[in-house]
């Protein structure tokens, strides 16, 4: 069980970073190695030929694209990120806070998306056809047809402007200050992305949970005499832990996109908000880091969603 188990992490984990590089070779081509002249579009049409050429030199773009790549690809791996063109400052300085201000609404967001979706998708299974299905299928049907930055400005119109004035409609942190004690300007971006990210994992629950409700071994738990509550919470959950968790990665995963739309919505200082304006400024290599950190946490919650399904699913469990 060791040998091969160890034979499947080490495959994955390959794998893994084999996707990374692919991605490091399109995040390079797609921003450095555009066609045309990237100092000129820095700079503008207004910049001298001098101008143009200082910068060029300093982003290297004198040498041939191999050479360009394979530098920006070993400083990566050293853990510098470059300088910023817009402030001239480290890349990483610049979005350290900013990554520590999105992680915060991940977290947050995580701790209140996962419970609540268990909890709405067992109910609606374990009361098919009654009112509570009704409700939690209307619901998500409703949360499915709106986009992500849609639900960002409803929040606003109803928690901070016309409706409820009970919130700040921005969520501007004090950088002096940590985002979490700051608590009214993360509650409007928190429910905006919980209500981006609870209708996927809710109806895979209800999905799943149903399948496992009616299974044979949840019908003979029955006739044994096993209470509904252990019948649902022990033998049926068991079963859709494996499913439940491929479904919650990609809710990560959308979870840590979303924030781009929902940070630009409400002015939160995030890598997301990072990420448009770095983009507008034409900032290269605040483009590319931020760029790779959401490659690399893509990849790695799908690594370890990837093993954890295999260790959760007996059967495959058995068969390594």
């Amino acid at each position: 069980m060791k040998r091969p188990l160890t034979r499947l992490l080490v495959t994955r984990i390959v794998f893994g970073l084999g996707m990374l590089w692919a991605v490091s070779i399109l995040v390079f081509f797609f921003t450095q190695a555009l066609p045309g002249d990237v100092a000129r579009q820095i700079l503008g049409q207004n910049a001298t030929a001098e101008q143009v050429a200082r910068l060029r030199l300093e982003l290297g773009l004198d040498k041939t694209v191999v050479e360009q790549y394979a530098t920006w690809l070993w400083s990566l791996l050293q853990g510098d990120l470059g300088m910023s063109l817009a402030s001239g400052t480290s890349v990483w300085d610049l979005i350290r806070g900013r990554v520590v201000n999105s992680l915060v609404l991940v977290v947050i967001t995580s701790l209140i998306t996962f419970p609540l979706a268990f909890y709405l998708g067992t109910s609606a299974a374990r009361r098919r056809g009654g009112v509570t299905d009704a409700i939690v299928s209307g619901l998500v049907l409703v949360l499915l047809a709106l986009p992500g930055f849609l639900i960002g400005v409803l929040t606003v119109v109803l928690f901070a402007t016309n409706v409820f004035r009970l919130l700040p409609p921005t969520s501007v942190i004090d950088p002096a200050r940590a985002a979490l004690l700051q608590p009214s300007l993360l509650v409007l971006p928190v429910l905006a992305l919980v209500l981006g990210c609870l209708p996927y994992l809710t109806q895979m629950v209800r999905g799943t949970m149903v399948e496992a409700l009616d299974s044979e071994y949840v019908t003979w738990a029955r006739l044994y005499g096993v209470s509904e509550r252990r019948v649902v919470w022990w033998h049926a959950l068991r079963n859709v832990a494996a499913p439940s968790l491929q479904v919650a990665t990609s809710t990560l995963v959308y979870l840590v996109g979303g924030i781009v739309a929902v940070e630009t919505v409400f002015s939160y200082p995030g890598m997301g908000s990072a990420l448009v304006s770095s983009v507008s400024n034409r900032d290269i290599p605040v483009v590319q880091a931020i760029t790779m950190l959401i490659a690399a946490t893509t990849l790695f919650l799908y690594v370890v969603a990837d093993v954890a399904g295999i260790l959760l699913t007996p059967k495959v469990r058995t068969s390594l």
